[in-house]
């Protein structure tokens, strides 16, 4: 499974000029003499943010290969992705099509992707405690006592509205209890709860890019298995909107994400100096931050964690296609349920 986990090659300067030259890809960044050139064999998939120039035999290229190529927002926010032909037996997407009209079947998935989130989310949180001055470990076991109370609540209920509503609370409950996992580098005001859409602090602005990254992984993690990333089972059809990819990112969002932009936060590798505002009061990383976290998260997505049902190590950066492959499977019938990833 090795080979799976190639290189990604993410550009942000922006201005920069991506062509295609023989089998290599050639990236010339403004104001800057020469030019570099890469191998194609070497490069995974393709993430630019913001104005970056592709050339279109690169994007045709790209497509020919199955070489996936992502556009973001300088600020990290998924605009669209090239994938090339769709992948995958239509049997497999049939089935999901099916499973989805069955409001029975598609509830018990729902229920257990989010009773992973929330496992994932509990987790994050006692990992905080053990380090927290008394005062604080008991607001947070607190919180981690009201998660596992909504872990019983999603296991009983009977409709997906009510599955919906409790990983609302969930969430909500998680992130008042996140800040006291925080310890930042002077400067980086107090984060007090999540918005987007814009960020308006720096915290919120790092979990929103890295979001992105995580929905990128977990994107192409269904496409290779040969899912509907736009068929989901726990959110709803919406023209543009990829329902699965957004599922399947649930159950990661706490570990692969926010442990990742804590870890940074915590370390001061992100410091006050690699954010900046911009006009309308949103926030965003610098183009220093971004090198800085895209470097990160590229050794991050090797880290290796245990995976139960697998019965043995697996990279961060192949979780979403283990769990897209057991997702697969329960489709079509191979296995009677689907249970999530969880860190132990």
């Amino acid at each position: 499974m090795t080979t799976e986990l190639l290189n990604t090659l993410y550009i942000q300067t922006q201005g920069a000029d991506l062509r295609l030259e023989h089998d290599t890809l050639r990236i010339h960044l403004p104001e800057t003499q020469g030019r570099r050139i890469l191998p194609l064999r070497r490069i995974d998939g393709i993430v630019v943010y913001g104005h970056v120039n592709l050339s279109t035999e690169l994007i045709t290229r790209c497509a020919q290969d199955n070489r996936p190529i992502t556009w973001m927002t300088r600020g990290g926010r998924y605009m669209a992705r090239l994938d090339g032909s769709v992948q995958g037996n239509v049997l497999l997407r049939h089935a999901q099509h099916q499973i989805h009209d069955d409001t029975t079947a598609r509830l018990a998935i729902a229920q257990n992707l989010v009773a992973g989130k929330i496992r994932n989310s509990r987790w994050i949180l006692l990992r905080a405690a053990r380090d927290a001055p008394p005062a604080t470990r008991q607001r947070i076991r607190d919180t981690t006592d009201d998660l596992a109370q909504a872990l019983t609540a999603t296991s009983t209920s009977d409709s997906l509205d009510n599955v919906m509503g409790i990983e609302g609370n969930a969430a909500r409950n998680y992130f008042s209890a996140l800040p006291h996992a925080l310890r930042p580098s002077p400067g980086i005001p107090t984060f007090t709860h999540r918005n987007r859409r814009p960020p308006t602090d720096p915290v919120n602005a790092l979990l929103s890019f890295t979001y992105g990254l995580l929905r990128s992984l977990v994107h192409g993690a269904a496409e290779q298995v040969g899912l509907d990333p736009y068929i989901g089972f726990l959110h709803g059809l919406r023209p543009g909107k990829p329902a699965l990819a957004l599922d399947l990112m649930e159950e990661f969002r706490p570990v692969l994400a926010d442990r990742f932009a804590l870890t940074l936060l915590n370390r001061h590798q992100l410091r006050a100096e690699h954010f900046e505002n911009i006009p309308g009061g949103a926030v965003r990383l610098t183009e220093e931050g971004r090198k800085t976290l895209l470097s990160a998260w590229q050794e991050w997505k090797t880290r290796p964690w245990e995976h139960p049902i697998a019965g043995r190590t697996v990279p961060a950066g192949l979780l979403p296609v283990v769990q897209a492959r057991l997702l697969a499977r329960h489709l079509r019938g191979e296995l009677p349920g689907y249970l999530p990833w969880t860190a132990a």
